[in-house]
């Protein structure tokens, strides 16, 4: 999306003093923050006119919040990655931003590397889905639902492929998969590319999503 160099990013919260610390942490780590904005449509508005590779975004803010700026935002011809901020009594908002197409989501409280480390994941193209309190999120916002009835989306999946699935659903990048299934990082990216196209998903955001809609993994079981 973005010509070689830092990457890019706009920096979304209704807080100023929370903007310019989270653009200080980023720019200090060798990122080039291109816009702060104030809430979810200004947040839209400064990717449109900076085409950023990655949007931090608050959740709760003022006018448009974060979860209806991750849904606008990745509706863009060329969306930027998302990546949600959030305090832990937020868990509800998160899985919805989720939904709406965001790439992960992060803790204010995580220390400043967290957050450079986070960017840089999301930008990559891979979900943050490793820590402990996002499968407990997921688990608790898509467990609990009785699944859908409806074809069986691994049904058309190679036994490789639902390995890969799986592996995904728990959190693995695909450096932690490829040591895994004793495979090179190519191979788990192609395999990743054939299962979205093949489950119907945009994302490996989606794919954990349905994973778990789908009952391949339940809580307490890796599935």
């Amino acid at each position: 999306m973005s010509a070689p160099g830092p990457l890019r990013v706009v920096v979304a919260d209704d807080h100023a003093l929370v903007r310019s610390g989270i653009a200080g942490v980023l720019e200090g780590a060798g990122l080039e923050v291109v816009a702060e904005a104030a809430d979810g449509q200004e947040a839209v508005e400064q990717a449109l006119a900076h085409r950023p590779d990655v949007v931090v975004m608050d959740v709760r803010m003022p006018r448009t919040d974060g979860i209806e700026g991750t849904r606008r935002l990745r509706r863009l011809a060329e969306p930027p990655q998302v990546l949600v901020l959030t305090t832990f009594d937020l868990d509800e908002y998160v899985f919805r931003a989720l939904e709406a197409g965001a790439a992960g989501f992060l803790l204010k409280d995580a220390p400043p590397e967290r957050l450079v480390e986070a960017v840089r994941v999301v930008a990559a193209g891979e979900a943050l889905l490793a820590p402990v309190v996002t499968r407990r999120l997921i688990e608790r916002y898509l467990a609990s639902p009785p699944p859908t009835a409806g074809p069986d989306p691994a049904a058309d999946l190679s036994p490789r492929e639902r390995e890969v699935w799986l592996l995904l659903a728990q959190g693995l990048s695909n450096t932690e998969i490829a040591a895994a299934l004793v495979v090179t990082e190519a191979t788990v990216k192609a395999h990743v590319t054939r299962l979205l196209a093949k489950l119907g998903v945009r994302d490996r955001v989606q794919a954990v999503v349905r994973a778990y809609e789908s009952g391949l993994v339940r809580p307490g079981r890796p599935g």
